[in-house]
């Protein structure tokens, strides 16, 4: 394969795996270089400024994850959607050019039929059939500021767990000298 190169990719186009979707559903296609900031720019207006009621996230191979990501900034962000999650295959399509053709002959192409891991995942303002296999409800609302104890986690970009007792510091004494020259503290010892 060191004398190919890779000249063409295409995805195979499948339907969203959602039945009742409104036909004017906006589906953001995730690309491996697409801009998580661009991404969300555009469906953050198209839920707040147009006001959708739904919106679909899908990606595929490496961008799965960013996919993910998006998904999870928005329902940060608006808060109260509910999920459905469908993750499948898709087959993509790769052309590849030989860069040494025989002197003889035509330039050879190869071309590779991959499975990849595909993700869609629906976003709803509005209930959805909580018996659908990847569901997921909305995550209950917090007081901003406050996680689920009531501690402030203002600055913190998710709430610290709690001190283990072995990573908490030792207590230092202080002995304090009786002569009145003393220089005050005269030597510190940590409590085992």
């Amino acid at each position: 394969m060191e004398n190919f190169r890779k000249v063409r990719t295409s995805e195979e186009e499948m339907p969203l795996p959602f039945p009742d979707l409104p036909p004017d559903v906006v589906e953001m296609k995730v690309k491996e270089g697409s801009k998580i900031r661009n991404l969300m720019n555009f469906a953050m207006a198209q839920m707040e400024l147009k006001g959708r009621r739904q919106i679909v996230f899908s990606g595929c191979g490496r961008a799965v994850t960013k996919t993910i990501t998006c998904v999870e900034i928005m329902k940060r962000k608006l808060g109260g959607l509910h999920q459905v999650t469908k993750v499948r295959y898709k087959t993509v399509l790769e052309v590849w050019e030989n860069q040494d053709p025989p002197p003889d002959g035509p330039a050879q192409n190869l071309t590779v039929h991959k499975n990849v891991p595909s993700i869609c995942i629906l976003l709803s303002r509005d209930p959805l059939d909580p018996s659908q296999t990847g569901y997921q409800p909305p995550e209950p609302r917090h007081e901003a500021g406050e996680d689920a104890s009531g501690c402030s986690t203002k600055g913190l970009k998710r709430p610290l767990p709690p001190p283990c007792e072995e990573l908490l510091p030792k207590k230092l004494q202080v002995q304090v000298s009786d002569s009145p020259r003393g220089s005050g503290a005269s030597a510190g010892q940590l409590d085992h």
